[in-house]
């Protein structure tokens, strides 16, 4: 297991008229990987990236980033952390190349138009390094905010809701360039409402809602553990019941349907559905369709918030 990066424990965060945005966070991000960070609007998640950022005075708990208390060493730790903010947030009648170039020496790092360079190649900006971001497309100054992140060349990077307003085109594309930057060594913590952003690139993945981390997993666990199988075999003509030798699977009879939801996410669904279309040949029992499909990433997620069943749990490291 690599070792930590960031550990967060106990973070909270009360505002003065009473809400709790943060309840108690406990999270250990590991070096180098991807970590996406799921909830709903109003979870804590632009809070909790705030607070690691210094953008935000937390009221409790402690952050340790590099092995280092922030709260005793904050301005060296900043330094090698990089925010790619939701909001825009940039002077629109500068350049782009002025703009990133400006973000560099903000954090105390010497002029480098190499790196500059480099960087504005990476992001499919260098062909607009001279145009004023006002006259950018959405998707483009996102793409800058991106570059003035990477400016300083943080070790660990924080990208909250990076891919908002972008068309999927460009989205991949930046999926993409996340994937080289985890390459690099760069750790990652993104936060998303597109579910399959964090199904296509996080190691782990966690669950936060009204201010507490409800779970941490790895992607592959998760889906492991929490995904199921879904299946709907079209009967040519139903039986008045489920066979018995079907009776020990989680088969539901509607009409001339029969529903299978089960499995664990690891292929036993699938193995389950294939012996029942097997069964129901040997019954005499014919099925004209079968539909299959695989819970996703966002469905287990949406689960988890409303049944609230893994409230209190915690963080896994």
């Amino acid at each position: 297991m690599s070792e930590p990066i960031l550990e967060i424990a106990g973070l909270t965060k009360t505002y003065a008229g009473g809400l709790t945005a943060l309840d108690r966070v406990d999270l250990t991000i590991r070096r180098g990987e991807i970590f996406a960070l799921l909830g709903p609007n109003g979870a804590g998640k632009t809070t909790l990236i705030g607070a690691i950022c210094g953008l935000v005075r937390p009221s409790g708990g402690t952050i340790r980033a590099f092995g280092e208390d922030l709260s005793r060493s904050w301005r060296t730790a900043r330094q090698r952390i990089g925010l790619v903010p939701q909001e825009l947030g940039l002077d629109m009648f500068d350049t782009v190349e002025r703009q990133v170039a400006y973000s560099r020496g903000m954090f105390g790092c010497a002029p480098d138009k190499a790196r500059i360079e480099e960087i504005l190649k990476s992001l499919s900006l260098w062909d607009k390094r001279n145009e004023q971001l006002r006259k950018l497309s959405g998707g483009m100054k996102r793409r800058v905010l991106i570059a003035k992140a990477l400016s300083h060349d943080p070790e660990l990077l924080f990208l909250d809701e990076p891919t908002a307003g972008v068309d999927v085109e460009l989205r991949r594309d930046m999926w993409k360039q996340i994937g080289k930057l985890r390459e690099q060594g760069v750790t990652i913590i993104l936060t998303t409402h597109y579910i399959e952003e964090a199904e296509e690139m996080a190691d782990r993945v966690g669950i936060i809602d009204k201010g507490r981390i409800l779970l941490v997993d790895d992607k592959d666990a998760m889906m492991a553990r929490l995904g199921r199988t879904e299946a709907i075999f079209s009967l040519e003509a139903p039986p008045a019941a489920i066979p018995t030798s079907l009776a020990h699977y989680p088969l539901t009879l509607d009409g001339n349907e029969l529903h299978y939801r089960g499995g664990d996410g690891a292929g036993r669904g699938k193995q389950e559905v294939a012996a029942i279309a097997q069964q129901l040949t040997r019954e005499g029992i014919i099925f004209t369709a079968l539909e299959q499909k695989e819970s996703s990433l966002e469905e287990i997620f949406v689960g988890l918030v409303e049944r609230g069943e893994f409230a209190g749990e915690g963080a896994a490291a």
